[in-house]
């Protein structure tokens, strides 16, 4: 049987292809298939019906158990998020005392210094304009190459670089666990069942804002 897609075939896009994260959660949902095959197990006996109460319960805390530790690789972003934000007033702290920085940039940093919030899609909202702030702090001070000798202005840029890594990497893991989140809920049987009957959704991963990825389409040489 040949391969439903063929990378060598003929339908190729010259031009390449822009793709985007669909921010929409998904439900787990079951149909009278499932009710059907549950009820037949507990005709069949009383030991069927036992057996797959018993893979439901495992398959609720397996869940539970994955839904902390999503929030395990959240908070993780958090505390990079907060770290930053303080590096981040630090470097516009000393940035300030050798130039005449712009007085918005402290207005913006303030703005995140009480942390993030707890949904998704507030996380990553800041995670972006954190990256605008660090922006204006790397051209100012980019644009005076004297600044590069300053001992505790280089250490604070090198701390803001190191932590931008570390969120990234925090959000792969997330990522990661969100990607496993979403296929088990749609295990069938056990695991879609318990996830139906509990209401659960799948998650949405970080996505890049429309600013980084117009950025990354620069040309930097």
């Amino acid at each position: 049987m040949a391969n439903m897609l063929d990378e060598l075939g003929n339908d190729i896009r010259e031009e390449g292809l822009d793709v985007n994260v669909i921010a929409k959660k998904v439900p787990a949902t079951i149909g009278a298939g499932s009710v059907v095959f549950e009820v037949s197990l507990w005709v069949l006996g009383i030991i069927p019906g036992i057996v797959f109460q018993y893979k439901k319960t495992k398959a609720e805390n397996y869940l539970m158990q994955l839904e902390q530790k999503i929030q395990h690789n959240a908070s993780q972003i958090d505390n990079y998020l907060e770290q930053r934000v303080v590096v981040l007033q630090n470097c516009a702290r000393l940035l300030d005392k050798a130039i005449d920085l712009d007085k918005t940039t402290f207005e913006n940093i303030a703005k995140y210094r009480s942390g993030s919030g707890d949904k998704d899609a507030d996380r990553n909202m800041i995670a972006d304009q954190l990256e605008n702030v660090s922006r204006s702090v790397n051209i100012a001070f980019e644009n005076y190459p004297d600044l590069k000798a300053h001992a505790e202005i280089q250490n604070a840029m090198q701390q803001n670089m190191y932590l931008q890594r570390e969120i990234t990497a925090a959000r792969e893991l997330y990522n990661d666990s969100v990607n496993t989140w979403n296929s088990a809920i749609f295990e069938w049987p056990t695991k879609r069942i318990v996830a139906a009957r509990k209401g659960f959704t799948t998650r949405i991963p970080f996505i890049a804002s429309q600013e980084i990825k117009k950025k990354a389409k620069d040309v930097f040489f």
